[in-house]
């Protein structure tokens, strides 16, 4: 994302469950920015993960020839996903809008599949093609609030009408064991 200060990259990972979106702009896509991401998001939802779907690229898994050798060494980012009994699996190399697989148990999954490129466009149509940033604290800014209206206001058909907030607390009624944290306390405003 283009700003007259210059580019930044933009980390998202969205539930597939509740639709709920996390994303975060960074100055460069590497390793660390990655698994700082990913330790982002696992604080900003309030329920355990278990599967993680990224694509295949280096700030996310080791190059496919050097993966599983003796030399190869585990990645921080694989490091948090087993430290918090998530799986990280990769989508196919050169098919990055291939969804995850559907024969997994129920719950939540972070993909990088269609969901998370449907939803790169419509943070973008809502932040630098509606707004002319002049820096970068300005886009921020708008992915902040965008990121606010869409999880906590914007009621979606696919979810029956709930918002991706309101979905998360009426799962966190039914099934209170799969949460780390009350969701309330996850709610914008004066209510925290």
């Amino acid at each position: 994302m283009q700003t007259a200060e210059g580019k930044l990259y933009l980390f998202v990972g969205i539930d597939r469950t509740s639709k709920f979106a996390v994303a975060q702009l960074v100055a460069t896509a590497d390793r660390k920015t990655a698994w700082e991401f990913l330790q982002h998001l696992l604080e900003a939802v309030p329920y355990q993960a278990h599967t993680i779907l990224t694509d295949n690229g280096i700030q996310f898994a080791e190059q496919p020839r050097n993966r599983n050798t003796i030399t190869s060494r585990p990645m921080r980012f694989d490091m948090i996903c087993e430290a918090n009994g998530i799986e990280h699996r990769l989508t196919k190399p050169n098919h990055p809008w291939s969804c995850e697989d559907r024969k997994t148990v129920r719950g939540t999954v972070f993909p990088s599949g269609g969901q998370v490129e449907r939803m790169n466009r419509t943070i973008k149509e809502a932040t630098v093609k509606r707004f002319h940033s002049e820096n970068h604290h300005q886009l921020r800014t708008h992915l902040a609030d965008f990121l606010a209206a869409y999880n906590f206001a914007r009621r979606l058909k696919t979810l029956n009408g709930l918002t991706p907030y309101e979905y998360i607390c009426k799962i966190g009624t039914s099934e209170p064991h799969r949460y780390i944290v009350d969701p309330i306390n996850q709610m914008p405003g004066l209510n925290k």
